[in-house]
């Protein structure tokens, strides 16, 4: 099922509503690589199993840097959400808390879960539609 320049539009507005919601800053590289990232795995979900080999070769041609910079600034970007962000949303998406001491969650698992998320919300509102 293929997208319009519409549906795509849509998309990013509602991700960075979410990252936004999360506490990821808008300021951050990792916010605008996270974005991209989760876009392409809400697209592609193999993306994720392999971030390494195909997620961030991609964002760093896109943004002309390097995978490891890509890597980083992503860790960098959800560290600072984790740490300064809605510990609610982010307890109810990962089951995971800083109150409870588990730890934040991986680059990967944070892509997959928010695409997931957005994937989710996405097909509701379109049977919702119908």
């Amino acid at each position: 099922m293929g997208r319009d320049g519409i549906d795509d539009v849509r998309l990013e507005q509602y991700v960075t509503k979410v990252m936004l919601e999360m506490g990821v800053p808008a300021h951050l590289k990792g916010y605008h690589y996270l974005r991209s990232s989760i876009i392409m795995a809400e697209e592609d979900m193999e993306v994720v199993g392999s971030v390494t080999k195909l997620l961030y070769p991609e964002i760093a041609k896109k943004y002309k840097t390097t995978e490891q910079k890509v890597e980083r600034a992503i860790r960098n970007a959800i560290e600072v959400s984790w740490l300064r962000g809605n510990a609610r949303i982010f307890e109810e998406l990962f089951g995971y808390s800083a109150l409870t001491g588990t730890g934040r969650p991986t680059n990967s698992e944070y892509i997959a879960q928010i695409a997931d998320k957005i994937s989710l919300d996405m097909r509701s509102e379109m049977i919702r539609a119908v």
